[in-house]
């Protein structure tokens, strides 16, 4: 029996006539999920990675056998966005026809041809998963609107089509994507909704189902979210009542998670209020997170605990890290690495975290990282101990979901000469090893002699060597100046750091800021710019 089954036996979950304690299904939930690591697959991911030969059970039994003994606790299956990626009997499979034509690619054709040889793969994924000793969790996307600027692509519903009315714009515009996401104030849409979760309870058997509310992230009439969201309330209320049921009827704990914004008021004010939603029993499992456009390298989970107050002994907090660094809205993005992982989770969990999450982070294509650097984060996990040995980056984003007039928290781009402070949370301080600050500087004249002030908590920090590899850095920078950080300068939790250009020099533009930390480095690198600027 693997971990994740072992831990919902070992609190007492007792059956009695086919009957699971209420009260054991909660502890079970609970103790199930901590310290998990979780990972979400897509609904397209797999089918459109594979070549039609890995379409049997062998090829479905190999994809999660490369988890089978590692550090992933969970793997989250997704089978639908507005389509399902199975026969469903609720909504249009992804290779059903539109418009009378039939679509045509090797998601639609992979997923058509493992029904057609009759292999449902969340069937015998889940299976698959229980005897590897992995939790199998269903993931619905609760308003997926992938290329909705496209009204007749294949990915989209027959309902969602017939009823522009239901849209968060009616009959709106592509641009935002999200005025076209379907609108949960309508009675209709919560309907379409919930059947697709009653199918999905009916059908298969997981440990638990997760709700999405970050595929995309905007549910209700835009600017009446907060007034609209007891419509979103209500529906997590009755896929509640549906998980209890079914865990009556399975004869073992469901439990139910929610993908929320990855800041309690943000949630609340866009209507997806974990904070209630736990309060009033209704969720097991919380993934602060943001949407895709940036990770969030700074999501307040001591907040999230301290908004919790005595619900937070029964649900899980696991902040969720995408596949996305992104300096500002609109600049650019770099893919995470290994070490920026590191860095998400050294602060996540020095903050509380119970357990995390990765979106975006599958075994190929959508994978942030290389082969071998997937490879050993998946066999060595992201627990404190790990994290706490290895590299590890402290990027400076953004805040990507967030209602009108909220704060983003973007410092970035930034001009030199007026300098700016940035605070930025690592987690736990190292005793020893080299800490560095990395700063991204704009194609401008005069940008390659260009000098910075540097202080760090207050402690001016000397200016090292360039950084010569700058493709893992957002904002497109041109060039990146190295600072150094002595150990005894950084901090537990936040650091504030103060950059401001030596006056004398043409402007130049920050457009990336990050702490780096090596605690197997030498303190000192091997040489300091003679040129550093005296305070």
């Amino acid at each position: 029996m693997g971990n994740a089954m072992i831990g919902w036996f070992r609190l007492g979950v007792f059956l009695s006539a086919g009957v699971v304690s209420a009260s054991a299904v909660a502890q079970g939930r609970v103790a199930a999920l901590d310290n998990a690591l979780i990972l979400n697959e897509d609904d397209s991911h797999f089918f459109s990675s594979r070549e039609s030969d890995a379409m049997s059970r062998e090829g479905l039994d190999a994809f999660i056998d490369q988890y089978a003994g590692t550090a992933v606790t969970h793997l989250f299956l997704c089978p639908n966005a507005m389509r399902a990626s199975f026969r469903s009997r609720t909504r249009e499979a992804i290779w059903d026809p539109v418009d009378g034509r039939s679509p045509s690619n090797r998601w639609v054709d992979n997923a058509r041809s493992l029904h057609e040889n009759g292999l449902d793969p969340y069937a015998v994924w889940i299976a698959r998963c229980r005897e590897k000793g992995i939790s199998p969790w269903l993931s619905m996307r609760m308003n997926d609107i992938h290329s909705v600027d496209e009204p007749n692509s294949f990915m989209h519903s027959s309902f969602w089509r017939e009823h522009p009315e239901f849209w968060r714009v009616p009959n709106g515009s592509a641009s935002p994507w999200q005025n076209r996401a379907m609108n949960y104030a309508h009675a209709e849409v919560r309907a379409h909704q919930m059947a697709f979760v009653q199918e999905l309870l009916e059908r298969y058997d997981p440990d638990g189902l997760e709700l999405d509310w970050m595929r995309f992230g905007w549910h209700l009439t835009p600017g009446r979210e907060k007034e609209e969201g007891a419509c979103l309330t209500e529906f997590v209320r009755d896929v509640r009542a549906l998980v209890k049921a079914w865990t009556t009827r399975r004869g073992h704990p469901i439990g139910l998670g929610v993908r929320v914004p990855a800041h309690p008021d943000a949630a609340a004010l866009l209507g997806m209020d974990g904070v209630q939603w736990a309060k009033d029993g209704l969720v097991d499992l919380l993934v602060p997170c943001p949407f895709w456009s940036s990770s969030d390298f700074d999501i307040p989970v001591e907040l999230w605990k301290e908004r919790l107050g005595s619900a937070a002994a029964n649900v899980v907090v696991a902040p969720g890290l995408e596949y996305n660094a992104r300096p500002w809205p609109g600049g650019q993005a770099a893919a995470n690495t290994l070490a920026s992982a590191y860095g998400f989770a050294a602060s996540a969990l020095a903050r509380g975290a119970d357990a995390l999450y990765l979106f975006n982070w599958m075994d190929s294509e959508t994978r942030p990282v290389p082969a071998e650097s997937y490879r050993r984060l998946v066999e060595r996990g992201l627990k404190a101990d790990v994290v706490g040995r290895a590299e590890r980056r402290h990027p400076v984003c953004y805040r990507d979901t967030v209602p009108s007039g909220f704060p983003n928290g973007a410092v970035l781009p930034a001009e030199g000469p007026e300098g700016r402070e940035f605070r930025i949370h690592i987690g736990r301080a190292p005793a020893f090893g080299r800490v560095e600050l990395i700063v991204g500087l704009a194609q401008r004249d005069g940008v390659s002699t260009a000098a910075f002030h540097v202080e760090i908590n207050g402690v001016e920090a000397p200016s090292a060597d360039d950084l010569q590899e700058t493709t893992d850095l957002g904002g497109d920078p041109a060039r990146a100046v190295r600072f150094l950080c002595p150990p005894p300068t950084v901090r537990d939790g936040y650091n504030t750091v103060r950059i401001v250009q030596t006056p004398g020099q043409p402007p130049q533009r920050i457009v990336w800021v990050e702490l780096r930390i090596d605690p197997t480095a030498e303190q000192q690198p091997a040489t300091i710019r003679e040129d550093h600027p005296v305070k």
